[in-house]
């Protein structure tokens, strides 16, 4: 697969829990190429999570191999990694993590100053992102000012700034009621849809892996299933 960001290899994770050792995952072979969306599912407890931090290239494998964009995560010092992850993932999460001292303009900015994008750049950028997710009139407010709908479309702005390939998406909608999940939903599909972006969404809820075109299914660790969703839901329907 030319296109291929993400490869996984035969990936085992495995945590010492005392003196027992735990397989949170067991050998996962899997590829994500680009203008995927892909739903990572199944239920508490079945390695979701740490699947999630390793194509996040939060973490590496216990044994096996992951490429991101073609080199092996394990091998590259960390400076470099985050550098590369920096500009090829964008993450979502369901707390949101936004600064709550800031801005939604400034929460935005801050990965374009950490990639040192030039000032007049990265505002420009940022007030872009903004209005992508319908929040042009609320770059001046702080988290607190915001719905918890409206801080998520500023964290989706936020994982946007530096144009990532990939869009990890952790439990996007599971802090907000299900109109305003499916307006999220509804720019990630749309960001897959018209931007050619690679959505990775980690959920355990099946109706929200409904929107994915892909699922990923993993059980006590191990991957039990890994097929097109041919019964893909539109949100614009």
């Amino acid at each position: 697969m030319e296109n291929t960001l993400i490869a996984f290899r035969n990936v085992w994770k495995t945590y010492q829990m005392g003196e027992v050792q735990v397989n949170a995952l067991k050998d996962v072979t899997v590829k994500l190429g680009r203008n995927e969306f892909a739903a990572i599912i199944g239920p508490s407890g079945s390695g979701k999570s740490t699947m999630m931090n390793l194509v996040g290239c939060l973490d590496i494998p216990s044994k096996g191999e992951i490429f991101l964009k073609g080199r092996n995560i394990a091998l590259l010092e960390e400076s470099d990694l985050a550098a590369l992850r920096g500009r090829t993932i964008g993450f979502v999460f369901q707390q949101y993590n936004l600064i709550p001292g800031m801005t939604a303009l400034e929460n935005v900015l801050l990965p374009l100053e950490i990639q040192e994008i030039d000032d007049h750049t990265a505002e420009k950028r940022a007030k872009e992102l903004l209005t992508l997710v319908g929040l042009s009139d609320k770059m001046q407010n702080k988290p607190s000012q915001l719905s918890g709908g409206q801080q998520q479309r500023v964290s989706i702005a936020r994982s946007l700034a530096c144009d990532p390939e990939i869009i990890l998406a952790d439990e996007p909608t599971g802090a907000l009621d299900s109109v305003t999940g499916k307006e999220v939903i509804g720019i990630l599909y749309r960001l897959w849809k018209e931007k050619e972006k690679t959505v990775v969404m980690v959920t355990h809820d099946l109706h929200l892996a409904g929107y994915a075109s892909r699922h990923i299914q993993l059980k006590d660790g191990e991957m039990v299933r890994d097929e097109p969703n041919k019964e893909q839901i539109d949100p614009e329907a």
